[in-house]
């Protein structure tokens, strides 16, 4: 039985979102993204 958070739950807790959008920012990630952001895809 599962009686805690899941793996992927467990991972995301160590990759802070606002770090995340700073390395985004800083190296044009987003840039000419439409729909699929890289936030998606990193999930």
């Amino acid at each position: 039985m599962n009686s805690g958070k899941t793996v992927f739950a467990q991972l995301l807790q160590y990759v802070q979102r606002y770090e995340f959008n700073q390395c985004v920012w800083r190296y044009h990630g987003n840039y000419k993204v439409r729909s699929f952001s890289c936030w998606e895809q990193f999930l």
